[in-house]
């Protein structure tokens, strides 16, 4: 079938994909899992090629990081005349401009009372938080609350409060001692097997009752780490009572509040960053990913007050790049011009469109999400909720046979982070490509 933005020349993946995937497996150690057999050529807004001529709609944007969409002509722009003053010279030791005025310009559209430390990627923003938590404290305090389910990164500080596949850990033990991990609160499997909001919030009293008052000691938490959405845990939204009531226990104790923002930031759920939608305000916030839209970049963002660490405790070589952060200075522009906006309203017409197919679909058991952070997980059963792994990778691989990438996310969950840049009939010619998949499928 034809369609307006998608086009399938030759059956994926085709001669050349296949040639470079067998030397891919030849040189590169393969300690990471591809989901599709997909070898990418040129980006264009939200329409990725690939080496055999193959259009693809692109629904994952390099792993929610193409918020402004492939080669946005503001960004590169700026990225080439940053290139033509320098590329490099360590913010860490010595000073630049463009590290302040982008810095003022973040924190003001956050109406944040902060300072930045810039980072590399998502994990090295975890770890960042992770010694500026400890550095608060002076050494004292030693615990983080973390959450089943939640990813933080595979570096080992970040590792430890990550639990998300076991495959993670694996080999690794000990990590980073004082992790101590409670069930996230994911209402469509909730572990207490209640309902929300009639559970009245009980993984809640759960950390109280069962962790703070049996075994962790509160006078010892140096900060809870929280996803605002679990990204690889299912892209699951937490609700806004938890968040206000885990914030409101965590300073009880005398702890920080930090959220990992990392896959939820820069205007991924309709908000600039995802706490946003909950009526808190973090003590610390990790993010990266979708900062330079495309550009390794990231940054840990704290109070005043906490961002205290002294001088020599941490430092990067790369973190701040120039070139990095002149494409951030763009991004941010261009989501505050309308993209975040774009990102409410089609998120909400996605949204509209997939629970139409959770109609016709029993497989589908839910559909949730926040602005183009968007999930929707198939069950083998609705009364059972039985995860249906299976029917996930097919509709993932027939998807892309089609001419749409998707991925998973937690066990049998397809994830939809698009470019922030797509309009609602993009949203109908993914949704038609979803809907024969899911017939063929099953």
């Amino acid at each position: 079938m034809k369609r307006r933005y998608s086009s399938i020349k030759v059956v994926p993946p085709g001669p050349r994909a296949r040639e470079v995937i067998e030397k891919d497996k030849n040189l590169l150690m393969q300690s990471y899992v591809r989901w599709l057999p997909v070898v990418i050529k040129r980006g264009e807004g939200f329409i990725v090629e690939d080496v055999d001529g193959n259009k693809y709609l692109d629904f994952s944007a390099g792993i929610a990081v193409l918020n402004t969409g492939h080669r946005d002509p503001d960004v590169v722009d700026a990225i080439k005349r940053q290139l033509d003053m320098f590329m490099h010279y360590s913010l860490t030791d010595f000073y630049y401009e463009l590290a302040v005025k982008y810095s003022e310009k973040l924190l003001n559209a956050m109406g944040y009372d902060g300072k930045i430390f810039f980072t590399n990627s998502g994990a090295e923003s975890i770890e960042a938080g992770m010694k500026v938590a400890k550095g608060f404290h002076e050494g004292r305090r030693h615990y983080f609350l973390a959450f089943i389910g939640s990813f933080h990164g595979r570096t080992l500080g970040s590792l430890s409060l990550t639990a998300s596949k076991p495959i993670q850990r694996r080999f690794f033990f000990p990590m980073v001692p004082g992790a101590i991990h409670v069930p996230y609160p994911y209402c469509y499997r909730c572990p207490f097997k209640l309902e929300y909001p009639s559970c009245g919030i009980a993984c809640l009293d759960y950390i109280r009752e069962w962790v703070f008052e049996k075994y962790l000691p509160g006078e010892e938490l140096a900060a809870s780490v929280i996803e605002p959405v679990a990204g690889e845990g299912g892209y699951v939204p937490a609700p806004k009572e938890f968040m206000v009531g885990l914030k409101r226990l965590v300073e009880e104790y005398g702890g920080l509040f930090m959220v990992d923002e990392v896959q939820s930031g820069f205007g991924r759920t309709g908000k600039l960053f995802g706490y946003m939608h909950m009526g808190i305000e973090p003590d610390l916030i990790a993010t990266a990913k979708a900062i330079a839209s495309g550009l390794p970049l990231g940054a840990l963002i704290g109070r005043k007050d906490v961002m205290t660490l002294p001088g020599g405790t941490h430092a990067n070589t790369f973190g701040g790049n120039p070139v990095s952060l002149a494409a951030a200075d763009a991004t941010l522009d261009k989501l505050l011009s309308g993209l975040i906006e774009n990102a409410s309203r089609v998120g909400e017409y996605l949204i509209k469109r997939l629970r139409e197919l959770q109609e016709k679909y029993e497989v589908i058991g839910d559909v949730r999400g926040l602005g183009l952070m968007v999930g929707m997980e198939f069950v083998k059963d609705r009364e059972s909720k039985e995860p249906y792994k299976k029917l996930l990778e097919k509709v993932i691989m027939g998807s892309f046979k089609r001419g749409l990438i998707v991925i998973g996310s937690g066990v049998s969950t397809l994830r939809f982070s698009p470019p922030l840049t797509i309009t609602e009939d993009v949203v109908d010619e993914a949704v038609e490509i979803l809907d024969e998949t899911i017939g063929e499928s099953l």
